[in-house]
């Protein structure tokens, strides 16, 4: 049946016909929810196959499994090493090495593509060069493959700036393409933060369906996207840490430096945006400011209002602190991103990252986004980097995930993963609202 025909007296008109409990405070959209997750509740015995492209670590096979246990994955692929071996020794599957050579005809039949296709070339944290990075044209190995075996259903996963790149071009481009081989695409953005994961993290779902399954529907998936989050920090934090996950005596002595004079202002002060305290004494007026990029120029300009207000502690700890300072060029550069300072605040009551853009200060609810590009966190209670299990929280593992053995290369995988609570809720509300329907 479609409820998104009746009006709200005949939703609750429906929910007492059902008896279904837990109504009288709902809106319209979340009654709509209610009873279509009481009329076509996801069969835990009814099996489907998929196939997991780009697959890493697998995000997309730990969230396909969670929807059903007897899920088969039949095929994967990854051009990284490590992560085939990790993906091996977690799945019993050893995916192929390069999606560009694989003959397409020995795919076996599935019912469900995944794919987290490369986001490198779309992402913020990338040069965003979109379908101009090889890697921004590999997505249209999973249409090729799409088109050939007619999958069911696809699951693609992308960064969420994908939406800007050329003035929202490669957006429309992927849409479109999609579209013309029989698939109808649901979007939706999703952070695991809205999942109560303490991570912020936003991506973008391409939730296509076959045309054909569509066509027995007449309306699109409600997605009731939470807006709140539980401050989950208890849940990922690993109790007696190894001491190797330490920070340095090096970075310990810059963050001290800092926090001294953090102490010296007065609550309340702002000190956003970024303080380059090496550029207190540019002129704005002299030839070189003039050759400073623009961004650099902004931040001289509105760093004088807090450095002629703390002249002398400014004067005095830059001094004292020259040989530290001076040690590295993002050393005298602070993101202070916790908002105005409060009574007693310090740097070690928040998470920290050593960035290329100086050291960023977040606050200490919800954990940095994980990036490929490692610039892992800091925990400033404790003064040490967040561990790779920490990592595999973060991005919804569960704890007997086998970790790559290496630190490096698994914050690496981590960063690069899938949340995989957040493809779940993609895919379980969509398999629910088709009732499972495959053609």
């Amino acid at each position: 049946m479609d409820f998104t025909v009746l009006t709200k007296v005949q939703l609750i008109a429906k929910c007492k016909e059902l008896n279904i409990k837990g109504y009288s405070s709902k809106n319209k959209s979340e009654l709509i929810e209610l009873l279509v997750s009481s009329s076509n509740p996801v069969k835990s015995d009814e099996v489907f196959t998929f196939i997991d492209l780009f697959c890493g670590i697998g995000g997309f096979h730990q969230a396909l499994k969670k929807v059903n246990p007897s899920a088969k994955c039949v095929f994967a692929c990854d051009i990284d090493e490590n992560c085939r071996k990790i993906y091996e020794l977690n799945y019993g599957l050893q995916p192929e090495k390069d999606i560009t050579k694989v003959d397409i005809n020995k795919i076996p039949s599935f019912d469900i593509l995944c794919g987290g296709f490369p986001c490198q070339s779309f992402s913020n944290s990338g040069k965003k060069k979109g379908f101009e990075d090889s890697r921004g044209k590999l997505y249209q190995y999973i249409l090729k493959i799409a088109m050939l075996k007619k999958p069911s259903y696809m699951f693609l996963e992308n960064v969420k700036h994908i939406k800007n790149i050329d003035n929202g071009t490669v957006f429309k481009s992927i849409l479109s393409d999609i579209d013309e081989i029989g698939y109808k695409v649901q979007t939706i953005e999703l952070s695991p933060k809205q999942l109560g994961i303490p991570q912020n993290r936003e991506r973008i779902i391409f939730i296509c369906i076959k045309k054909e399954i569509v066509l027995l529907y007449s309306s699109e998936i409600t997605f009731n996207i939470p807006k709140n989050h539980s401050n989950g920090l208890e849940r990922i934090l690993e109790k007696n840490v190894d001491p190797k996950y330490k920070i340095s005596t090096d970075l310990e002595e810059i963050l001290n430096a800092w926090d001294k004079i953090i102490q010296t202002f007065e609550t309340g002060e702002n000190l956003s945006p970024t303080i380059l305290c090496n550029d207190f004494d540019k002129n704005p007026a002299s030839t070189e400011f003039k050759e400073f990029p623009k961004w650099r120029q902004d931040y001289i300009i509105k760093n004088k209002r807090i450095y002629e207000k703390y002249k002398d502690n400014w004067d005095k700890w830059v001094l004292d602190n020259t040989e530290v300072l001076s040690k590295r060029e993002i050393y005298g550069k602070l993101e202070w991103q916790v908002g105005k300072k409060v009574e007693n605040d310090s740097i070690f009551n928040h998470f920290i990252q050593f960035r290329q853009s100086g050291i960023r200060i977040k606050k200490s609810d919800c954990f940095p986004t994980l990036v490929a590009i490692v610039q892992t966190p800091i925990y400033g209670k404790e003064k040490r980097y967040i561990t790779p299990r920490e990592c595999a929280r973060l991005q919804s593992f569960p704890d007997d995930f086998i970790i790559h053995d290496s630190d490096h290369i698994a914050y690496k995988q981590f960063g690069n993963a899938v949340n995989v609570d957040v493809i779940y809720f993609a895919v379980f509300n969509t398999l629910r609202h088709y009732s499972f329907t495959f053609n």
